[in-house]
């Protein structure tokens, strides 16, 4: 079992640690990771999760929906706690805190999600990866774009009043505007036409399917590089908010899953997997948005590195409990 986890997780940390050896050989510096953000945003993983949601297919979709449905509560219950207790508890910005809201509720299906449910259950494994990548395209990146542009926006408002008298006949900060141009990114709009499509019953052709995925199997390894780039210019922090989203992430949110869908009588496969995919990594792309908005980027950082290594431990875990 563990082997299974090592050998899944293997990549991912050889990645991380090959960027930072990059970036400590100076052949990568810092003022590079937005040219390597803008390419993952937004060209490879839009791809990739667009052509991803065609392996699950309609049928398989509307098959599993109570695993779907876990997989909702559990990620985007998890983002909301975490959110409504950072902007109301702690009165953190709305950008920070939707930024930690994603640290502590996204799994990288996308990333780390392929070869670790792919060598646990075959090609039943599309499922989960394919509902767990919906989810955070469709409704958890949104929201974080939104707030961070929300964040930007409020930033440029208050830096332009500085520099003279405000302007009182200037409309306030348009919300709207700031959600529509949120929505018009590639990670947003491209996932979920996918998701309608498939819905609708449309299938992908093989030679747009190849197309696509060229360019779209890039995203994880450059999104990890970029994000080991990243770790050498600022030290791993083990501060209270890194260490409590990774506990949220790795512990918490699996184990409600593990309790509520034992309490309800589910069994395998359903069971496992949704608790493995609970149990994965945090997303590096929480890393990307916090470079492209200049927010918490060593915290970030932190938090994606301490994840996914201390993943190795509690998937095992997880995975042994569900048998």
């Amino acid at each position: 079992m563990l082997s299974q986890i090592l050998s899944a997780l293997l990549p991912a940390i050889i990645t991380i640690m090959l960027g930072y050896f990059a970036a400590w050989h100076h052949d990568f510096s810092q003022d590079e990771v937005p040219t390597l953000n803008r390419m993952v945003l937004n060209y490879a993983l839009p791809l990739a999760l667009f052509v991803g949601v065609f392996t699950a297919g309609r049928e398989e979709l509307l098959a599993d929906i109570p695993l779907v449905v876990f997989l909702l509560l559990a990620v985007v219950g998890t983002y909301v706690l975490v959110l409504l207790t950072a902007s109301f508890v702690f009165h953190h910005p709305p950008g920070l805190s939707a930024l930690r809201a994603l640290m502590a509720s996204g799994p990288s299906t996308a990333f780390v999600g392929v070869p670790v449910l792919g060598s646990l259950y075959g090609a039943t494994a599309n499922i989960p990866i394919a509902a767990g990548g919906i989810i955070i395209s469709i409704v958890l990146v949104p929201a974080t774009l939104i707030l961070l542009g929300l964040d930007a926006a409020r930033s440029e408002s208050s830096a332009s009043g500085a520099r003279g008298a405000p302007d009182r006949t200037a409309p306030r900060m348009d919300i709207l505007h700031t959600v529509l141009k949120s929505l018009k990114q590639p990670l947003v709009w491209l996932p979920s036409a996918g998701f309608i499509m498939v819905l609708l019953g449309v299938d992908l052709p093989k030679v747009i399917d190849q197309s696509l995925s060229l360019l779209g199997h890039s995203s994880s390894g450059v999104a990890l590089f970029a994000s080991g780039i990243i770790l050498a210019g600022y030290s791993v922090t083990l501060s209270r908010p890194v260490i409590s989203l990774v506990f949220i992430k790795n512990v918490v949110q699996p184990g409600v899953v593990c309790l509520g869908m034992l309490a309800l009588g589910y069994k395998d496969p359903i069971l496992g997997q949704t608790v493995v995919t609970t149990a994965l990594p945090a997303v590096a792309i929480v890393v990307m948005l916090a470079v492209q908005y200049r927010t918490a980027i060593p915290e970030a950082a932190s938090a994606l590195l301490i994840s996914t290594f201390g993943s190795l431990i509690t998937m095992s875990l997880f995975i042994w409990l569900v048998g």
